[in-house]
């Protein structure tokens, strides 16, 4: 995608493939997601048959985020979702934002490349299975849509979605051909009151008996929000009640108090073009489960949207890791949902303010802004951290009047200032800040404040995640060899993928061991367990193979010396291992298995295979174990191939094929670059988004034939 605006020809004739699909599945609301430039994220360009205002929360969705469009792109496969209880197994998070009985279904829009995906929602009144001719209706749509953006890149008029979609009325359906008077005349006729409200949520239409029962003329009423027009309406439940029926498409009931105690009923029944409501008296002085009384407070409560927002948001931090996935959270899901176009979050360190992630900001002005002090007046980040109260500034000349300097360094023309409190510790402050001048009401106060809370907590976890991280991989590149020794007629490459789950660490190792002029050890192992304690037991058990194989010890013993040390010290994690000693001299490779995979062995495109190594116990688990010694030639152009096993564990794959398959890619492989062979191998496993092992590789080709 470019930043070019797309051409009126393209982007129609996309909207109406889009909105022709929804219309013929018969969904209730579609949604097409593009993604970004960069692949990391999925933007919201067109919506069908919901307001924007609903989307908002996802406008923006991480292609690593457990949602079902981001499933269905990061998958490439059609996500299906028969009932809300589904959609809460799978996906507890979008189903908390969410909470209503519907059918879903995600589909990758795929071409030359993948381009986005495809939402559509259905009421729950449609049968919760999918038949093999709609899954295929669909599929078709989703390639239709791949054209013609394909079509629109190769015009150069294919836009970036801005924060804001395009949204596309709904299909007006069958209506009646009744005269206005004569409709008119049969509403009124009725008992009670009725009105319409559109998708949007405003009124479109008011009977006398209506306005009556809602105590308002009809031109007071016609193109207002209810909750805003008439305050007693002005509940998060009532208009929890609305969306719930635009969501589900199924008719609503509930029970309001219009003061000081006129109880009534309003009966909502939804279609794709709107709501139509019946509102009649309700039949007891108090209902039996009454809504609650709007008291007299002051403050407004906030919008049923801006809830499930704050909930969405609440459960993403819950998943964030490290601090710059608290950074990234922020700037691309809360900071578009205030509309802010720049960010500032820092932490309090030592007394300072340590800028840690910024958007939108010249780095010159960051440059000047880090490092002030925690209880600065320069900005109002130091009141509001020395205070725990947030401040905000609508204008530059409330801004200058309280810090005269802060809005010349920003240039920014409104700002919220939210301190990042943990226990009434201060870790922090997150400033989100507007191009024009921004006004704050006091429902987004309270939103901003509650996820203020929030964020700290998380930023607090993140810091202390990142610092046990550093310690362990500091302490796991220390024990793994800087580099490989030269030795004489022997080609060498190795590699190390860390997990990409837990710590991002493992105890997986390699070792090559020089042992005089003719003869080296080579060594891979695999310590059970992602953590610190498997980095430590990790260089404990390759300390201890070193030594014993620079004695000059057999392969076997190597493994059961390095056992008993390991029985001593009583470690609660096991340990396999894979020993192997070249004589150079002598020709003849000797190895020694503590239950580790065996090692590939290439003596030619035609004879490649795993090597057949009777495996002894794991480390750890036997002090008396005794380890069998298997003895091969060391034949001219000789490759061997060691590995953990996260290079060859997949689920729902069985091992030995798993094993195959990498003899098969090292037999054709280009053995001339053993690099690019390295990366050619270990490419495919970690191309793979989420790793749950780390990787190990060590590949030693006898140098005296490259002709094989």
């Amino acid at each position: 995608m470019t930043g070019a605006v797309d051409s009126p020809r393209n982007a129609q004739a996309r909207d109406a493939a889009f909105a022709e699909t929804v219309r013929r599945t018969g969904a209730s609301i579609g949604a097409l997601y593009l993604l970004a430039p960069d692949g990391q994220q999925l933007l919201l360009d067109v919506l069908c048959g919901a307001p924007a205002e609903f989307a908002a929360p996802w406008t923006r969705i991480p292609v690593t985020a457990p949602a079902p469009v981001a499933a269905a792109v990061r998958e490439e496969r059609m996500v299906w979702l028969g009932s809300q209880e589904e959609l809460a197994r799978a996906y507890p998070r979008t189903a908390m934002a969410l909470p209503y009985p519907l059918v879903l279904a995600a589909a990758p829009v795929t071409g030359v490349r993948r381009w986005g995906v495809l939402l559509l929602m259905w009421p729950a009144t449609r049968p919760a299975y999918m038949t093999q001719r709609e899954r295929g209706n669909i599929a078709s749509s989703c390639g239709r849509l791949a054209r013609l953006l394909e079509e629109a890149v190769e015009h150069g008029s294919l836009a970036t979605p801005g924060d804001r979609p395009r949204v596309l009325p709904a299909g007006s359906g069958h209506r009646s051909a009744s005269p206005e008077l004569a409709a008119a005349d049969f509403v009124e006729r009725l008992p009670g009151g009725s009105c319409a409200l559109d998708l949007e949520g405003r009124f479109t239409y008011l009977s006398s008996g209506a306005c009556a029962l809602l105590g308002k003329e009809a031109g007071d009423l016609l193109g207002t929000l209810p909750w805003n027009s008439l305050r007693w309406l002005d509940d998060p439940a009532y208009e929890d009640r609305y969306r719930a029926a635009v969501i589900s498409r199924r008719p609503v009931v509930f029970t309001a108090c219009r003061p000081p105690d006129g109880w009534l009923d309003f009966h909502l029944f939804p279609d794709a073009s709107g709501i139509s409501i019946r509102i009649v008296p309700s039949g007891a002085d108090t209902p039996p489960t009454p809504a609650p009384r709007l008291s007299g407070r002051s403050v407004t409560p906030a919008r049923a949207g801006r809830l499930y927002q704050l909930t969405h948001l609440a459960a993403a931090l819950t998943e964030v890791v490290g601090v710059q996935d608290v950074v990234d959270l922020v700037a691309d899901q809360i900071m578009p949902a205030f509309g802010a176009q720049a960010l500032v979050l820092s932490t309090a360190d030592a007394g300072r303010l340590r800028i840690i992630g910024h958007r939108g900001y010249d780095p010159r002005t960051i440059e000047r802004l880090d490092g002030l002090p925690v209880d600065t007046a320069f900005t109002p980040a130091g009141r509001a951290i020395g205070t725990g109260v947030p401040a905000f500034f609508s204008t530059p000349e409330e801004m200058r009047r309280a810090h005269p300097e802060a809005s010349r360094i920003s240039r920014k023309q409104a700002w919220a200032f939210l301190p990042l409190v943990v226990s009434g510790r201060p870790v922090g402050c997150c400033i989100l800040s507007y191009d024009r001048p921004h006004e704050f009401p006091a429902e987004d106060r309270a939103v901003m404040t509650s996820l203020a809370g929030l964020i700290a907590h998380a930023l607090d976890r993140a810091r202390l995640y990142d610092t046990k991280h550093e310690l362990a991989h500091g302490l796991q590149q220390a024990l793994l060899p800087r580099a490989l020794p030269a030795i004489p007629g022997l080609r060498v490459a190795a590699r190390y993928l860390p997990a990409t789950r837990g710590m991002d660490i493992g105890g997986d190792f390699y070792d090559l061991i020089p042992l005089g002029d003719t003869a080296v050890a080579a060594v891979i192992g695999d310590v059970q367990g992602h953590d610190t304690a498997a980095a430590a037991l990790m260089g404990q058990v390759r300390t201890a193979v070193h030594a014993h194989s620079a004695l000059g010890t057999a392969p076997d013993q190597v493994l059961a010396g390095t056992n008993r040390l390991l029985g001593d010290l009583g470690p609660d994690l096991f340990t396999s291992c894979l020993y192997a000693h070249l004589d150079l001299a002598g020709r003849r490779v000797t190895l020694a298995s503590a239950g580790h995979p065996p090692p590939i062995v290439r003596r030619s495109a035609h004879d490649t295979g795993p090597l057949d190594v009777l495996p002894g116990p794991l480390l750890g688990v036997d002090p008396e174990a005794v380890y069998p010694v298997t003895e091969i030639p060391l034949t001219p152009g000789l490759m061997l191939t060691f590995y953990t096993d996260g290079l060859i564990e997949r689920p729902d794959v069985d091992l030995d094929d798993s094993i195959a398959a990498l003899a098969h890619h090292l037999a054709h492989a280009d053995h001339r670059d053993l690099d690019a062979l390295i990366d050619g191998v270990v490419g495919q496993a970690g191309s793979r988004a989420r790793r749950t092992d780390d990787i190990a590789l060590l590949v030693l080709h006898e140098a005296a034939d490259q002709t094989l």
